[in-house]
């Protein structure tokens, strides 16, 4: 007897799942990251003339941090938050990879292309924040800040103790989940 793996949605599928109300607040909480981190890596480079990478890692980083208090607080606060271990540690590994996207792009444009204006600087970091941003909005929604899951209809209407036959929701949940079932996310 052969059986099928349940196949992964495509691209274009994933892209209707999201909501406008997500994106738009999602962008909220990135202007003000982007405000934070142009604002901190120009004041960095202006009063310490360091390095425009160094300058720019360090506005980064802050921004960061101020935008997972928006993303967890605010877009995300009705994700499943059972393993904010696991949350932070995702967050910060595709938070990482988007700072080496953003910055990469001024590393390219001060040492590849030896543009050493101010225009230059934050001209690079427009273009690295934008693929940088492009990348932590799937990355997040798809791995970070995952929805709680719904419960399937017939769940949904269990007794007034939350209970599917003699069994908990809970323990049902967890049993479809060992055994590997499709668990629709909630939007």
């Amino acid at each position: 007897m052969t059986t099928t793996a349940p196949s992964r949605p495509s691209l274009v599928q994933r892209l209707r799942e999201v909501s406008s109300g997500e994106v738009v607040k999602f962008g909220i909480v990135g202007l003000v990251g982007v405000v934070v981190n142009f604002g901190v890596s120009n004041a960095v480079l202006h009063l310490t003339g360091w390095a425009p990478v160094r300058c720019s890692v360090i506005g980064t980083a802050v921004a960061i941090a101020a935008n997972y208090l928006g993303y967890r607080y605010w877009v995300y606060r009705d994700s499943d938050a059972a393993s904010r271990r696991r949350e932070i540690t995702l967050f910060l590994i595709f938070s990482g990879i988007g700072m080496l996207i953003e910055n990469g792009t001024v590393w390219f444009t001060r040492y590849t292309l030896d543009l050493t204006g101010i225009l230059a600087y934050n001209l690079s970091k427009v273009v690295g924040t934008g693929l940088g941003t492009l990348f932590r909005f799937f990355s997040y929604r798809t791995w970070v800040f995952k929805a709680i899951p719904e419960l399937p209809e017939a769940e949904a209407g269990a007794g007034a103790e939350g209970t599917v036959g003699a069994e908990p929701v809970v323990v049902a949940q967890a049993e479809r989940l060992l055994a590997g079932e499709e668990i629709q996310y909630a939007k």
